[in-house]
């Protein structure tokens, strides 16, 4: 079939509208069973997976990558003449395995696991483990491992944290209502299941793979965090507000009147750093850019360059965000 609507710029014309609807069925054919694709949009660019239907909305919004003709990742087998032509990917599987997705995960956050594994003829150095940081890897590890209730297949407990929180989040959903439907799901399924409880306990398994965050109080008045010099004020310095709520006396924790949620910008970049999926991703400013006089990125812009060029070995290191932040944070 011919694919020049690829290159097509409007993307509301029916030449591209009609290529979109092909694609799709191309994808349901080359791909029966998969509840996920890699998304060929420009935003996705073939790295991240999506349903088939979210990637037929995404090449609406955003369009499709105009150097990706011939479809290898989605299916397409490839002839010895244009597999020399086409830009591969190692251990490409038309099919995502929802396990070794939450396997990868759980390797990404903890690489000591793999790493520490001797094969055979190689002297590996045991990388030292904090014994805290290992039972959480194993309580992941059985929580990856344990099937949702006794015969079910598809989903491991672990599998079930990650999809329910990532559909919380990705459609706004309060934890009132979240809670009540984790108890709606519970009573459905077998009495002997493993399902989590409620958004409190999801949010404990998933600190393990270093994805919480940090609750600072914070003045009712937005003058001060109770942080630092003021952590241990129970008032205000400036307005005389009481940091807690007024509770019953019979209550053993105080509740705060404001708080701010803190993301530990630190740790996240390096577990950027560490995944295998996420590493190249961070270097492709420097490593795999096409650097000619078309801005597609912030990198191609003048304010960027003009940058590189005041600090030319700081612009020679490709993990420079990484060493910039850690640098500042330190």
């Amino acid at each position: 079939m011919s694919r020049r609507w690829i290159q097509n710029p409007n993307r509301c014309a029916d030449e591209y509208l009609d290529g979109i609807e092909d694609f799709i069925e191309f994808a349901r054919r080359h791909n029966s069973g998969a509840t996920r694709i890699r998304c060929l949009c420009r935003m996705c660019n073939n790295t991240l997976w999506e349903t088939i239907e979210n990637v037929g909305f995404h090449l609406v919004r955003n369009g499709m990558i105009e150097t990706y003709s011939i479809w290898n990742l989605h299916g397409e087998q490839l002839d010895h003449a244009s597999s020399s032509n086409v830009t591969r990917m190692d251990n490409v599987k038309p099919i995502v395995d929802p396990h070794d997705q939450v396997m990868d995960i759980i390797q990404d956050a903890f690489p000591f696991a793999s790493t520490n594994i001797n094969h055979e003829g190689e002297d590996d150095v045991p990388t030292p483990i904090d014994s805290a940081e290992f039972e959480q890897y194993e309580k992941l590890l059985k929580n990856a491992n344990q099937e949702l209730y006794p015969g079910c297949e598809s989903f491991s407990v672990l599998m079930a944290i990650v999809e329910l929180m990532h559909g919380k989040i990705k459609y706004r959903m309060s934890n009132l209502c979240f809670d009540y439907f984790l108890g709606v799901f519970k009573r459905m399924l077998p009495t002997d299941n493993c399902f989590l409880k409620d958004h409190k306990h999801a949010q404990k398994v998933l600190n393990g793979l270093g994805l919480g965050y940090e609750k600072i109080h914070a003045c009712k008045n937005n003058c001060i965090l109770f942080y630092k010099e003021h952590e241990t004020l129970d008032t205000c310095p400036i307005c005389n507000e009481s940091r807690f709520k007024m509770t019953s006396q019979n209550r053993t924790t105080k509740i705060p009147q404001k708080a701010m949620h803190y993301l530990p910008l630190k740790p996240r970049l390096q577990r950027l750093y560490m995944s295998t999926h996420s590493a190249t991703e961070m270097r492709w400013h420097k490593e795999k850019r096409v650097d000619d006089d078309v801005m597609r990125r912030l990198v191609d812009r003048e304010a960027w360059k003009e940058f590189d060029q005041t600090f030319p070995e700081f612009a020679a290191d490709p993990q420079n965000v990484n060493r910039c932040l850690l640098k500042a944070a330190g």
